[in-house]
């Protein structure tokens, strides 16, 4: 059973959890001085040139300009969302963009503070069964659908469905969904672009918000289209009417919304202990070992330790080591989920010996992933015995 709890406090501070059999699988803290841009279009102007860095600074009308490097510049040339490397060589930015010029970008990573917003004008719109990539000619899949036959019969299908000028990313929630449905995704997606268009055509009025993305909460919804949400718990009258419009929109009629009139519904429903857990840098694991968690501005850094575990009688070290590095490998990717962690992550196990345990570890850790709503990639291990891998925000908080 699939809960969604929102706690919103009289600071404004709203906590959204999701949860499964009352097990605490997701967690965001939305404040309203932190306002998320991810995914949002502009209209933006450009400031600035570094003809050096092949990139340039795009004013955007917020307090800080957005980078935009020549390859988000630059059209994609395949299934893999890539450039082509020559044409990057041998291209001065100067000769795509000048200053001064509105340009139609979108924001891939939100600002923090030290950086400004990294911008790209590969635009992507994301409805509920596809991502539509206008101005592209390609059709990729999710990786998570497995089934090869399947994932090329949707692809063909929506091949067929998709208009002249329009690539599209096909949504692990396609699967089993008639073409008439994928037909009116497409075709909600396809008439957003055409507003966005239109008012990117007065460039005078630049620079200006053209488009902004789904909220976290519609996003979660949209997400699980193919698992249902059956309940969502809210304390506040203005939020639990923001759900009922998301669940109109999406046509769903099977998810329960209760507005409470409790303050604190976090305490009601028990899940104070785990969010505890979340703020934690070291977690036990029961066996007795433990993992820390170390944010820095490069990569999370993630080392496993056997703290306690001496291993049984009969175990070899390399068995200690083993058991140890199972237990953290499920704990680590339910941290992953539940803290929103993303970017570059390197996983320091307790050293194998052994290639086939290393390699049961990846397999381990791949199948603890797919539970995951966002893209992840195990790159695998390093010389230096490191576990190298990466992980795509959902909702950046920072």
């Amino acid at each position: 059973m699939y809960e969604i709890i929102i706690n919103k406090t009289e600071e404004n501070i709203k906590k959204l959890l999701l949860v499964k059999d009352g097990e605490l699988l997701e967690k965001y803290e939305l404040r309203e001085d932190k306002a998320r841009c991810e995914g949002n279009i502009y209209l933006g102007k450009v400031q600035n040139i570094l003809t050096g860095m092949q990139a340039a600074f795009v004013d955007i009308g917020k307090s800080k300009n957005t980078f935009i490097h020549l390859k988000d510049l630059l059209p994609k040339v395949d299934e893999k969302n890539t450039n082509n490397e020559q044409d990057i060589i041998n291209t001065n930015i100067k000769s795509v963009v000048q200053k001064g010029m509105s340009i139609l970008v979108q924001i891939k990573r939100d600002s923090t503070s030290n950086k400004g917003a990294r911008v790209s004008t590969h635009i992507s719109i994301t409805g509920k069964y596809i991502v539509l990539m206008p101005e592209t000619d390609f059709v990729t899949i999710s990786q998570k659908i497995e089934d090869i036959k399947e994932a090329e019969k949707l692809k063909q299908l929506v091949q067929k469905l998709l208009p002249k000028g329009f690539g599209a990313i096909i949504r692990t929630a396609a699967l089993g969904k008639s073409e008439e449905e994928l037909e009116k995704d497409i075709k909600l997606l396809c008439s957003k672009w055409i507003k966005i268009k239109k008012l990117s055509k007065n460039t005078e009025t630049a620079p200006k918000l053209i488009y902004k993305s789904d909220s976290i909460l519609k996003k979660m919804f949209v997400d699980m289209i193919s698992e249902t949400i059956d309940k969502v718990v809210v304390n506040s009258e203005e939020i639990y009417k923001e759900i009922l419009e998301i669940l109109k929109e999406l046509e769903n009629t099977k998810t329960i919304v209760e507005l409470s009139s409790d303050e604190n519904i976090l305490y009601k429903y028990d899940l104070k202990k785990q969010l505890e857990k979340t703020e934690n840098r070291k977690i036990w694991l029961d066996c007795g070992g433990f993992i820390t968690i170390d944010k820095t501005e490069a990569l999370i850094a993630i080392d496993v330790n056997s703290g306690k575990y001496i291993g049984l009688p009969e175990q070899t070290m390399e068995d200690t080591v083993f058991t140890v590095n199972k237990e953290a490998t499920i704990e680590i990717a339910k941290q992953l989920r539940l803290r929103d962690l993303g970017g570059i992550i390197i996983i320091d196990y307790i050293d194998m010996v052994n290639d086939n345990n290393k390699k049961a570890i990846m397999e381990l850790l791949a199948k603890q992933l797919k539970s995951d709503r966002t893209k992840t990639q195990i790159i695998g291990f390093t010389p230096l015995n490191l576990l190298e891998m990466t992980r795509k925000h959902i909702w950046n908080n920072e």
